[in-house]
């Protein structure tokens, strides 16, 4: 498959924050997304989700679906039960001809909570990581089995966040379970990206690519700020714009061979940080970054 770049539509219309570019067309959206020059995008929340409807709004721009987060509950169903539930985006993803299942746990993540301050992550107790691994195993296993590799996505606010739980959910999942390797909620989790590609380059089994603004991070954290209000600070922004080396990165995914879909995604407020532009500079870096490094 080599490198291909896709975007999340996120910085043009947030999901979690629909006020975000709430107004703003679905097809200005796309016609942003083809003119800056990528290959992709994944679902969002002003997407038809009838293949048929799907591929008609694609279909004028050239552009590929690469597949979409699903909001799963395996802290509070078993694997059988979210298997039947996932069934109409697997269906879509299929159709579509997408290639990655996004996955993330959401039965009890707070990060579209303005009421609960970042550090108010959920945590599970060691105890619990067993079953929600083999829990997790089963359905990627599953997925894996449709054609589609399973890639969980750690996110701040949710409970695998930090380091701690990164390494839990390795060590209690299978080899089926992939990660969405995001380095932007890795940073500010305390997770190390590197260390990942490098110690469990088998499980990287996608890549969405945000920067961050470290000084904004920080004080939106020790205000007691929600997720939300730090991405409405301008915590998150493209790669080139933040504090991430992408050299680093970038060189880590070609020690490892990495072959699929690189996404920039970053959720700003698109009155203050027009999309287009920050992703023209996202896209820009990357590629640049990546041509030094020999992975393109």
């Amino acid at each position: 498959m080599s490198i291909r770049w896709g975007v999340s539509p996120i910085a043009w219309a947030n999901d979690d924050m629909p006020e975000l570019g709430g107004d703003t067309p679905l097809d200005s959206i796309l016609a942003d997304i083809r003119s800056v020059g990528f290959e992709g995008v994944e679902l969002g929340g002003k997407f038809p989700r009838e293949p048929g409807a799907l591929k008609a709004a694609l279909a004028p721009y050239g552009i590929d679906l690469i597949g979409g987060w699903y909001s799963g509950s395996l802290l509070e169903q078993d694997a059988e039960a979210e298997i039947a539930a996932l069934q109409d985006h697997l269906a879509l993803l299929k159709a579509m001809g997408s290639t990655v299942f996004v996955f993330a746990e959401t039965s009890n993540a707070v990060h579209g909570d303005r009421s609960v301050p970042l550090a108010g992550a959920p945590r599970l107790d060691e105890g619990d990581w067993p079953e929600f691994g083999a829990r997790m195993t089963a359905v990627a296993d599953y997925i894996e089995s449709q054609g589609l590799k399973f890639a969980y996505h750690h996110h701040l606010g949710t409970v695998v966040e930090t380091a701690a739980d990164v390494d839990a959910f390795i060590a209690h999942t299978g080899p089926s379970v992939g990660l969405t390797l995001d380095t932007g909620h890795a940073a500010l989790g305390g997770v190390n990206s590197l260390a990942i590609i490098r110690d469990h380059p088998e499980r990287v089994a996608h890549v969405h690519c945000k920067d961050v603004r470290w000084d904004v991070f920080k004080a939106e954290r020790a205000g007691g700020s929600s997720f939300l209000d730090g991405v409405l600070a301008g915590m998150f922004t493209v790669p080139g714009d933040g504090g991430i080396d992408y050299a680093e990165v970038m060189a880590a995914l070609k020690r490892m061979n990495y072959s699929g879909w690189i996404v920039i995604e970053a959720e700003q407020d698109p009155a203050k940080a027009d999309p287009r532009a920050y992703a023209e500079l996202g896209l820009s870096t990357l590629k640049t970054r990546a041509a030094e490094a020999g992975l393109v």
